[in-house]
């Protein structure tokens, strides 16, 4: 099963500076995913983006930033794990070494997956 493991921003806008240990921690558990091949990919986002919007035969384009928008997918990574379990333990080990913050989990389905009631 895949999971995309996505950080958000919370809206506040804030960054945190990285110390050495939080680097050197993130780095370790980075590479322990990559040697078991849990880790599919891995990376940030910029803040802003670009809104893509359909409606009504009609695309409009929209470059952020987007105050509306109370958070932001700011990070992610792409995870291929037995179970959705595993998926959050993984998130959890996150937290534990970056600290506070907020994410997001979902399952990614792919051409060779059957999506649930399809």
């Amino acid at each position: 099963m895949r999971f995309m493991l996505m950080t958000t921003d919370g809206g506040g806008g804030e960054e945190v500076p990285q110390d050495e240990r939080l680097q050197a921690e993130m780095g370790a558990f980075i590479a322990e995913m990559s040697r078991s091949g849990v880790l599919l990919a891995t990376g940030g986002l910029e803040p802003h983006g670009t809104r893509i919007t359909s409606s009504g035969g009609k695309v409009t384009v929209t470059d952020g930033p987007f105050t509306e928008s109370k958070e932001g997918v700011v990070g992610f990574a792409l995870i291929e794990v037995r179970t959705r379990e595993e998926a959050v333990e993984l998130s959890r080990r996150f937290y534990r070494i970056v600290g506070d913050g907020e994410g997001v989990i979902k399952q990614v389905f792919g051409p060779e997956d059957a999506a649930p009631g399809a």
